[in-house]
């Protein structure tokens, strides 16, 4: 069996997204994920490679290979890296999703993960990488190969982009004051620092996702953004910051985001905005124990005295919001992989709390329900070490036919019910202005 890919570089003059939205509307596999980081727009569909984990195990199924099973053995990272470490396509890329349940899973508390999957990898069998006016497409045969450069070519039609905005306003409003009442009230009893709690908006109109990705990336400037079909979850997402990236020399880097005002088309009131952001100690705090719990976790993986914070609490505008941001980086500790690395600081600490274990319990006892992709991350890994893990917020959601919006903000002892409400509306707009009716114009 031939398992290098068929492959072929064409120029591009087509906007990415576009392009990347028509493989996904049009390719030659149903399931699929896009995937943009640093100026290039990755498509995967298809599957020479699938590797799964949940609550019983880790498996990994490539083509003429079978099976693979490793039952539970209560380190699940450990287990994907030596699956991984078995895929037999040369030069291999993976991409794909894990839940937020993966950070329950991965502790050892497995009483709080349900049957679903926590973590979706697929090798491709068909791929496109867009950058600098040109695509770089593989494929598992030549036919694929020919489908993706029809598509790639432009004679498919670009998916309908005309957005018809959600209200998110007024929708489960006196239950997230609540919850955020009583969260602020454990805090001051001294149960934890901080914790991020979120609130879900129904979609209830049948939404183009392909489309709202197209609209949406227009209107955000993400750190990263997606757009998926795989395993059941259907998403398209603008990622504000990333969970964590690792390069093929070592070198990790995570990027906490927390503190957060408004950003309107005004740009004096974005300016006021800004200043009392950057005022506010409030939010100073929480930004602050954030970046000091992503630190002490890389600390754990990484060469003693190589973590550093070369960027502190800088200005990021993403959408319809402007946060304070950071950068902790450092360099793998030899023993130690991009796994290790993703396992010490997933879920991030911006969309989970202080400390981890509290918030958790936290989460659990004030959300009614589980969290699933929000808050997650959805990920490239490559053959040479190499990680990339977007942090799931900012995104749209549809599994088994039902469609919803979700965002939080993180609480901490000065937070005020009015002010974490309506940080979680300024947060859905970025995504909820930019939704696409099914069948939408073009």
């Amino acid at each position: 069996m031939n398992r290098h890919y068929f492959e072929t570089r064409v120029p591009l003059s087509d906007d990415p997204t576009v392009v990347a939205a028509r493989l996904a509307s049009s390719g030659p596999h149903p399931d699929y994920v896009v995937y943009e980081s640093g100026g290039t727009w990755s498509y995967a569909s298809g599957c020479r490679a699938e590797l799964t984990l949940d609550r019983e195990g880790a498996r990994l199924r490539q083509e003429g290979a079978g099976e693979v099973f490793l039952p539970w053995d209560g380190h699940p990272l450990r287990q994907v890296t030596r699956l991984l470490g078995s895929v037999a396509v040369p030069a291999w890329r993976a991409y794909g999703w894990a839940t937020f349940e993966l950070s329950y899973a991965k502790d050892g508390r497995l009483d709080h993960v349900g049957d679903g999957r926590l973590l979706h990898l697929v090798v491709p069998a068909a791929e496109a990488r867009i950058a600098h006016g040109r695509a770089h497409l593989r494929a598992a045969d030549q036919e694929t190969l020919t489908a993706l450069l029809d598509v790639v070519a432009g004679t498919v039609p670009a998916p309908a982009t005309e957005p018809k905005p959600l209200e998110v306003r007024g929708t489960g409003e006196q239950a997230y004051r609540s919850i955020v009442e009583n969260a602020v009230g454990e805090i001051n009893a001294g149960e934890l620092h901080k914790v991020i709690l979120s609130r879900v908006v129904q979609v209830d109109e049948d939404v183009d996702l392909v489309g709202t990705y197209v609209a949406g990336r227009k209107g955000n400037n993400p750190a990263r953004s997606f757009l998926l079909n795989l395993g059941g979850i259907e998403a398209c997402g603008f990622s504000p910051e990333i969970v964590v990236k690792v390069s093929a020399d070592g070198t990790v880097v995570s990027q906490p985001l927390a503190g957060t005002r408004a950003l309107t088309t005004d740009l004096i009131v974005n300016e006021r905005l800004r200043s009392d952001l950057l005022g506010s100690a409030k939010e100073v705090y929480e930004h602050a124990i954030s970046v000091k719990v992503g630190t002490d976790e890389l600390v754990d993986v990484c060469v003693p005295g190589s973590v550093e914070v070369p960027e502190f609490m800088a200005i990021r505008e993403r959408g319809s919001v402007q946060h304070l941001a950071s950068r902790v980086a450092g360099r793998l500790a030899p023993g130690h992989d991009a796994w290790d690395a993703f396992g010490a600081v997933f879920p991030a600490v911006t969309a989970s709390g202080v400390p981890k274990d509290a918030a958790y319990t936290a989460i659990r006892r004030h959300e009614g329900e589980p969290r699933g992709l929000y808050s997650g991350a959805v990920l490239t890994v490559d053959h040479n070490g190499e990680m990339d893990a977007a942090l799931v917020l900012r995104s749209a959601y549809r599994v088994a036919g039902r469609t919803w919006l979700r965002a939080g903000a993180g609480i901490v002892g000065q937070s005020t019910p009015d002010r974490e409400y309506e940080e979680t509306c300024e947060k859905l707009e970025s995504v909820a202005r930019y939704l696409v009716p099914a069948g939408g114009a073009r």
